[in-house]
């Protein structure tokens, strides 16, 4: 349903309007960004006009905006009255541009496609170029129809149709060109939705298949497309040649056949001469000008129309009478007829018998050829006509290996014993084994050309309603023309005439020209024109596509081809397309190179489709095609028929094809640039993502399905860079698991201040988890403290089924902090994850921790399995392993046996879970005997203790400092605030009233902080004492086992669950990897993460 704007123009109170001064200079900047040679988009288009209104104030809208409350202050001067009617809009105008200015820049836009147009450059009394251009002004039959029409109508039409129709029959000749034509009429219907959806700037397909299938499909389907339009053009000069050498001047050659072998060898190479001379002639042509090519398009058109009315004049004719081309047969066999006049062994003269020409060609020394003896000669019409009734004959099929004779189906002759030395006679055979798939794969060229329309879609007057019109029309015209010419010529031409592929029996005709009429010199001219033109059109639009893909930046080494001549032709772009073009025509074989041209546009058809489906399933609201008369599964329809043809027509191509685009896609998805179009597959992703995510929390995670999902808690140093980096480096190690990562930061402050810094720091963290190889997502935070910031990520970092199960972090160097907030916030974030059922990982000694690039020679990764944590102390070495930094290491397991513990059972057992987990390990068990506790023990826990009360001590003094400084402050404002007061009103008098329960309180507190004083007197705490006790013994004994171990892992023991002894938590971890380098300690998160079943 159609969409009815209304302009209402709105006025003044006063009756005063407001006009736009800069409308004539942003029109102006919309047409020079029009005119330029990259797409233009509305942020670019808006762009100017933005800063000239930033650039109005002198001070800044803030300072303004922020210094009275009224929308118009005084301070605005002479702009008091401007635009007064919309003032309540004015702090969107700096963003969001009024709908007036929007539609005034639209319709002073214009879209250019690159390079299409020759352009006229002249300098101005400032010696500055200028460039000229003119707007679109073609319609939809000469911009896109007639275009179409050219590219479609070509070389197969007049070389090789009526040779298909021969071999394959009328029925399978109906078959191929059906199967084409539908598969390209689909492809039209997708490209036509895809290209209504929007503007098409320059690339044409290459442009439809980036912007909707994402750049690496779009840089590798479109260098594919190029390599097919660079092969066209081979196809093109291959058959101007074969019909400049077979047609017009067969006597021109440059290499001559010696004997009969050597007659295929001396055609290729005279191929591969006039071919390569041709190429350079006509790149000197497109180098030259282009505008010569498109003034002789209409030229090369109307030879082809020409001639095909010429065919259709001559079928009719044939009901009128028949033309005289005789086809001479010896037997049932074709005989070449350009050496003989007479079709007859022997004629009387006067009486006398008078052997022939034929005679001397099959006889030698009175000795003639055994199937020449035992058959006659019978001359039969090459073109029978519509009412012969030839076209029975026609119906089926006539496949054959190469080098066999063509024969006549339904005529009789008398096979001859010796055969050795037909291929010396003249008979005509078979150049190539012809088969079906090989029909489809030489015939398929001849329909492409459907893009001809949206190249051009910068020309049209109106490219959304010309680009489906014109191509759907091109192609049922030419699938009219296709279908008629078929039954047309299998029901007017002889069948062994159709299979003669290069006219050797009709005197060196083509066998399409014996029946045009007036003559056959129609067709020839008509079609050497055509290929011509179609080479030309070729050399032009493929070095143009080059460019649009190099400009894009998203391959790499093409970056050289987006330059070229000052008024934009592509130079370097025209001598590689030669280039390639050339090794097409060193082929020299019109049938070897179609099939391959025929892989590169099936491919490029196959992503059209792909591209529209993919775009019509995920239903994006910005797809909103004009075509209507589309549905997804026509595209799948058509991607599934290309498919089909590609591997019908040759399946070794198609391998070929595939591997080509397969490893442009992996080249520039690593290589290329970062580009953003708004992707169908990335809509995709999304789509898959979000289904992924919904069935994740349907039914609860299974024990073999556990893998670490990691939250990485990563600390940012005051320039916002990563502080320790080698914790990113060990998290790509663990990732065996292929499990989630998430690299976190909590930033300070509020976000309003702080948004920037978060960005930036997300930035450092993503470029930091590159240069690592990190797989996985950034994210930073910002909160009034880092306390509540950790708590936030842990609780909510992750969506849905794809949250993190494991926390990861550093050892903090709470001994160097100031205050104790460091400490607080470790000990809270591990009772955060414990109660999340999350697991903990906390690295010591992160920074001395191997780098990706580094290699463990050799050396263990030992466990300290102390309690049971769900197997994560396990599993985790053997996800280290994997990576090729751990591989070389051993693994040990050492667990810890109490007197009353069968320290031989307890290996045993443990060697067999270990079997049963298939983890290949050391095992040892370690025997803890009951000691007392030393001297050392007790004084260390001592200082322990005093080091505790003496910080304690120290914030309870700083609280106190900060309470009396708070005090006088309070005082001093209450002081200001009275003398502000009017002098009328007489002072207020600040009360300070002392209740017993304060004094009580004020009594006991002070009573309480000399007590704390006497540190010196007091006694350990027996439990702080036995827990000190096993930190030690511990310690001495992973000490003594993994001293030179590369990784230890150990059971972290848990936070007191009395938040009084926050304080002694940190000194028994410290104790128990006092002495370790690396020390990895693990606290599981309460489930199995391991299990001996399959």
């Amino acid at each position: 349903m159609p969409t009815n704007f209304t302009v209402v123009p709105v006025e003044d109170a006063e009756g005063g309007t407001s006009t736009n001064n800069n409308s004539s200079s942003n029109a102006a900047a919309a047409v020079t960004a029009a005119g330029s040679s990259k797409p233009v988009s509305l942020d670019q288009i808006f762009g100017q006009g933005q800063e000239e209104d930033n650039l109005q104030g002198p001070g800044g809208d803030d300072d303004q905006k922020e210094s009275t409350p009224f929308i118009n202050s005084d301070n605005d001067g002479e702009h008091y009255y401007d635009g007064k009617n919309m003032a309540l809009f004015e702090e969107e105008m700096d963003s969001a541009p009024m709908v007036s200015s929007l539609l005034n820049k639209l319709a002073n836009y214009t879209n250019l496609t690159q390079g299409v147009r020759e352009h006229e450059e002249a300098e101005n009394e400032e010696g500055v170029r200028r460039i000229t251009v003119t707007g679109p002004q073609m319609g939809t039959f000469i911009g896109v129809y007639l275009p179409c029409m050219q590219n479609i109508l070509g070389v197969i039409l007049f070389l090789r149709l009526t040779w298909i129709v021969g071999t394959a029959g009328i029925l399978g000749s109906f078959a191929i060109v059906s199967m084409c034509c539908i598969c390209t009429l689909l492809t039209a219907i997708s490209m036509s939705a895809i290209a209504t959806n929007g503007v098409v700037p320059a690339g044409g397909s290459y442009y439809m298949i980036s912007r909707s299938l994402g750049p690496e499909f779009g840089g590798a389907v479109g260098l594919c497309f190029y390599l097919g339009t660079t092969f066209a053009g081979s196809l093109y000069i291959l058959g101007t040649i074969e019909i400049l050498l077979t047609y017009i001047v067969p006597k021109a050659t440059v290499f001559q056949a010696e004997s009969k072998e050597t007659e295929g060898a001396a055609l290729l190479n005279n191929m591969r001469v006039y071919g390569t001379c041709c190429l350079v002639l006509m790149a000197l042509v497109v180098f030259v000008g282009v505008k010569y090519v498109n003034k002789l398009a209409l030229v090369f058109l109307s030879c082809v129309v020409l001639s095909i009315l010429a065919t259709y004049a001559g079928v009719i004719k044939t009901l009128i009478e028949p033309p005289e081309f005789n086809v001479c047969l010896l037997g049932n066999r074709s005989l070449k007829n350009d050496n003989f006049e007479i079709c007859a062994k022997t004629k009387d003269v006067k009486n006398t018998t008078v052997n022939m020409e034929l005679w001397a060609l099959f006889c030698t020394n009175n000795t003639c050829d055994d199937y020449f003896e035992l058959n006659n000669l019978t001359e039969i019409p090459a073109i029978p006509g519509l009412l012969s009734g030839v076209i029975r004959d026609n119906l089926w099929g006539n496949y054959g290996p190469a080098q066999t004779l063509i024969e006549k189906r339904n005529l009789s002759s008398v096979p001859a014993k010796d055969v050795t030395k037909d291929f010396y006679k003249p008979y005509i055979f078979r150049d190539i084994t012809t088969y079906f798939t090989l029909l489809v794969g030489i015939y398929f060229p001849s329909v492409t050309g459907i893009m001809a329309g949206s190249n051009r879609s910068g020309d049209l007057r109106d490219a959304q309603r010309s680009i489906p019109i014109g191509t759907i029309m091109a192609i049922l015209t030419t699938s009219f023309i296709y279908i008629s010419f078929v039954v047309l010529f299998g029901a007017c031409i002889e069948g062994v005439v159709l299979r003669d592929k290069f006219g050797d029996s009709v005197k060196k005709k083509p066998v399409i020209g014996v029946l045009a009429w007036p003559s056959p010199w129609v067709i020839v001219i008509g079609s050497f024109f055509s290929c011509c033109g179609a080479g030309l059109q070729s050399l032009t639009g493929a070095p143009r596509l080059l460019q649009a893909i190099a400009r894009d930046g998203i391959v790499p080494f093409l970056q050289v081809f987006g330059h070229g001549k000052a008024n934009g032709e592509p130079t370097w772009g025209l001598l590689l397309t030669v280039g390639i073009c050339e090794i097409g025509i060193l082929i020299a074989s019109l049938d070897a190179v179609a099939p391959i041209l025929s892989m590169f546009f099936l491919m490029c058809y196959l992503f059209v489709n792909l591209a529209c489906a993919v775009q019509t399933l995920l239903r994006t609201p910005n797809w909103r095609p004009r075509f209507k008369f589309y549905h997804w599964t026509l595209s799948f329809l058509g991607m599934s028929l290309c498919l089909s043809l590609m591997f019908i027509s040759s399946w070794y191509y198609a391998l070929v094809a595939m591997v080509i685009a397969g490893c442009l896609y992996k080249y520039i998805e690593y290589r290329g640039a970062v580009k953003e179009w708004g992707d169908g597959f990335r809509g995709l992703s999304l789509n898959a993502a979000r289904y992924a995510l919904i069935r994740l929390e349907e039914v609860p995670l299974h024990t073999k399905n556990w893998r670490p999902q990691l939250l990485v808690m990563c600390k940012l140093d005051s320039s916002l860079s990563v502080k320790h980096p080698r914790l990113l480096s060990f998290t790509s190690q663990l990732k065996a698991g292929r499990g989630l990562t998430i690299v976190c930061s909590v930033l300070e402050g509020t976000f309003m201040t702080r948004g920037k810094d978060a960005k930036t720091g997300e930035q450092n963290l993503k470029a930091a988890m590159a240069s690592e190889r990190t797989k996985g997502f950034s994210h930073v935070v910002v909160s009034s403290n880092l306390r509540d910031g950790f708590s936030l990520l842990v609780q909510s970092a992750g969506l849905g089924g794809m949250k993190h199960n494991a926390v990861l972090m550093a050892w903090p160097a709470w001994k160097q902090a100031r205050d104790s907030s460091t400490k607080r916030n470790f000990i809270e974030t591990v009772r955060e994850t414990t109660s999340a059922h999350q697991a903990l990982l906390v690295a010591k000694n992160i920074d001395r921790f191997p780098s990706n690039q580094d290699r463990l020679k050799e050396g263990n990764i030992d466990v300290w399995w102390i309690v049971h944590d769900g197997g994560l102390l396990m599993l985790l070495p053997f996800l280290l392993r994997q990576h090729k930094v751990w591989r070389k290491c051993r693994m040990r397991i050492f667990t810890v046996a109490q007197m009353d513990d069968n320290s031989i059972q307890m290996k045993k057992d443990l060697q067999m879970f270990l079997y049963h987990l298939r983890i290949d390990a050391v095992v040892e068990v370690v025997e803890m005997h009951d000691s007392d506790i030393s001297a050392f023990t007790y004084e260390k826990t001592l200082v322990m203790e005093q080091r505790s009360q003496m910080l304690k001590q120290m914030q309870l003094s700083r609280t106190e400092r900060e309470r009396e400084a708070q005090l006088i402050h309070d005082r001093n404002t209450a002081s200001h605030s009275t003398n502000d007061k009017a002098a009328g009103s007489p002072p207020e008098r600040v009360h300070m009233t002392w209740t017993k329960d304060k004094l009580v309180q004020e009594r006991n507190r002070h009573k309480e902080t000399l007590a704390v004083k006497d540190v010196f007197n007091m006694k350990p705490n027996q439990s702080n004492v036995r827990r000190m006790h096993t930190a030690v013994k511990l310690n001495e004994v992973v000490r003594m086992k993994s001293q030179e171990s590369q990784l230890v892992l150990l059971n972290m023991p848990g936070p007191p669950k009395n938040k009084k002894g926050d304080e002694n938590y940190m000194e028994f971890l410290e104790v128990l990897m006092e002495g370790l380098d690396r020390v990895l300690l693990v606290r599981g998160g309460g489930r199995e993460v391991v299990t001996i079943y399959s």
